[in-house]
C-alpha cells in the first residue's frame, strides 16, 4: 500500500511516498531556516506563506522520486495536529483538495505519533509495545506505545520542552538558530562538569519534566558574568548546560521503563538527534538488558515519510477523515485510538 504523506506543522514543508508504512520511496523536504535565522526562531506567518508557495512542488517531486503519479496512490495521510496553527492549515486543506480530487482515503495524523514512527523506517524489526521518550522543541513526553495506534502519555514537561531550553540557552551563549544544533556540536569538546546546574524534579510526578528553572539558571550565568565584564568559558558552558538536560531526560525514562516494564526503550523527534542522549540511553538500555532503538539522523527533525509511516497504522485501523477535518493547534498524542 502505498501513501503519499505530507507534513506542515512548523517551518518544514515535506512530502513522502511510503509503502506498507516501512519502505520509503521518497522523501523531500523543503526548509525555511536560512529565512527564520534572521529573525531568531520561526515568524507562524512567514512558515504559513512559505508553505503555500512550496506545497504543491514538493509534493510533485515527492511523486516523481518515487516514480509514480497519484493515481499510484492508495490514501493520502496529513498531519492535522499539534503545531503551527497557520502552518497546519495549508497542508491540512492541500490535502483535502487532493482526497477530494482523486477520491482517495484521507487519513489523519497527529504529529508526535508520525515522530514515534520514524523509528519504523529505520528499524524494520520494530512492533510496540515499547516506551518512547518523545523529544523536541516543542514537546518532550515519555510515551507507552502500547500498539500502533493505542499510546499513554505518562510523563510530561510542566513548562519548557528541552528542545526549547537548549535553543535558549544557546541563544544567551552567541549562537545562530536553530541554536540546539550548535550547542550540541559546541558541547563536545567542552567540560560537562565546569558547571554545576539544578537537576529539576516534579513534586507528586515522578516522571514529568521542567526545564524552565534550567533555562533561567543558565541564562542569569550569563548575565552575571556579562554585568562583571567577566569571559565564560562557551565549550565548557554548553556542556554542562547539555548534561544536566540529559541527566533529566534519562533519568526520568530510565524510571519510566521500569515502572512499565518496557523490555524497548525509544526516542524520537528532533532532539533525539542529541549525541549525548543517544549515547548515554544506549548506555543504560545496555546495562539495564532493554533493547534500544533510535531513527536515523535525516528522520529526527520534521518530515513526510514519518507521516505516511503512522499513516499505514491509522489506516488499518480505520482512523480516516472527510472534509470535515480541521487542523488543531494542540492535541494530546493519545487522543485517538
Amino acid at each position: 500500500m502505498r501513501i503519499l504523506g505530507i507534513e506542515s506543522s512548523c517551518d518544514e514543508t515535506a512530502a513522502a511516498v511510503v509503502e506498507d508504512g516501512r519502505q520509503v520511496l521518497s522523501n523531500i523536504v523543503a526548509s525555511q531556516v536560512e529565512e527564520h535565522k534572521l529573525y531568531g526562531g520561526v515568524v507562524p506567518e512567514i512558515a504559513s506563506r512559505r508553505h503555500s508557495e512550496a506545497i504543491s512542488g514538493v509534493t510533485q517531486q515527492a511523486l516523481e522520486e518515487a516514480g509514480c503519479t497519484l493515481d499510484d496512490i492508495d490514501a493520502i495521510a496529513v498531519t492535522y495536529a499539534p503545531g503551527l496553527i497557520g502552518a497546519l492549515l495549508v497542508g491540512v486543506n492541500f490535502a483535502k483538495g487532493l482526497a477530494l480530487a482523486t477520491g482517495k482515503p484521507l487519513i489523519p495524523v497527529h504529529h508526535l505519533r508520525s515522530h514515534i514512527a520514524a523509528n519504523y523506517l529505520t528499524n524494520p524489526d520494530l512492533t510496540p509495545p515499547f516506551l518512547c521518550l518523545v523529544v523536541s522543541g516543542g514537546h518532550t513526553h515519555l510515551i507507552d506505545v502500547r500498539d500502533y495506534t493505542k499510546l499513554e502519555m505518562i510523563g510530561r514537561t510542566r513548562d519548557d520542552a528541552a528542545g526549547e531550553a537548549f535553543d535558549k540557552a544557546a541563544r544567551s551563549m552567541g549562537m545562530p538558530y536553530p541554536g540546539g544544533v550548535h550547542l550540541d556540536e559546541v558541547a563536545e569538546s567542552g567540560n560537562p562538569d565546569a558547571f554545576s546546574f539544578p537537576h529539576p524534579s516534579v513534586s507528586g510526578a515522578p516522571l514529568d519534566f521542567s526545564f524552565s528553572g534550567l533555562k533561567t539558571a543558565v541564562i542569569n550565568l550569563i548575565h552575571n558574568a556579562s554585568q562583571k565584564g567577566q569571559t565564560l568559558p562557551v565549550p565548557d558552558l554548553a556542556a554542562s548546560f547539555r548534561k544536566a538536560v540529559v541527566d533529566c531526560l534519562v533519568q526520568n525514562t530510565v524510571a519510566a521503563a521500569r515502572k512499565t516494564g518496557a523490555e524497548k526503550v525509544v526516542i524520537a523527534g528532533g532532539v533525539s538527534a542529541n549525541r549525548l542522549l543517544r549515547a548515554r540511553l544506549e548506555e543504560e538500555c545496555r546495562k539495564n538488558g532493554w533493547e534500544f532503538f533510535r531513527p536515523e539522523l535525516r528522520y529526527c527533525g520534521d518530515n513526510a515519510a514519518m507521516v505516511g509511516a503512522q499513516g499505514y497504522y491509522e489506516f488499518l485501523r480505520g482512523n480516516l477523515a472527510g472534509m470535515e477535518l480541521n487542523a488543531c493547534a494542540n492535541m494530546a498524542v493519545d487522543t485517538l485510538k
